[in-house]
């Protein structure tokens, strides 16, 4: 059986998505990077993903909107929710929507892996 290494990372902007693209390369992670929800909403491939990590606040919306089309889809994929914002209304509807971390940045490299071996170890 292949290892499930994929990590689907949606986040506008560019800066915070080459980062986490860059962690996760260096923790044997293969990053697969979206720029937009609208971008993420075309992916269909999520047998191999270890993880998907939203960001919750981007310019074409909601990031807890494609967690919810995936669990319509029935797409169990772990989710880590990463944003710049802490609202209590954001991160509650977050947490209902069913998601293993919720990262406010700037967050600690330690902690999205963390959370990732989390997301693995349930996959595997």
């Amino acid at each position: 059986m292949p290892v499930r290494n994929f990590v689907l990372v949606v986040d506008d902007d560019p800066r915070m998505l080459k980062g986490v693209g860059g962690l996760l390369r260096q923790h044997a992670y293969e990053p697969i990077l979206f720029s937009s929800a609208q971008a993420f909403k075309n992916h269909t491939d999520f047998e191999k993903a270890v993880c998907v990590i939203l960001d919750i606040n981007l310019n074409d919306g909601s990031g807890i909107e494609p967690r919810h089309r995936l669990k319509a889809d029935g797409v169990s994929v772990p989710v880590i929710y990463i944003t710049g914002n802490e609202d209590p209304a954001a991160r509650k509807a977050a947490l209902a929507s069913g998601c293993i971390a919720f990262l406010t940045k700037p967050f600690s490299a330690q902690s999205l892996i963390e959370s990732l071996k989390k997301a693995s170890a349930g996959r595997s």
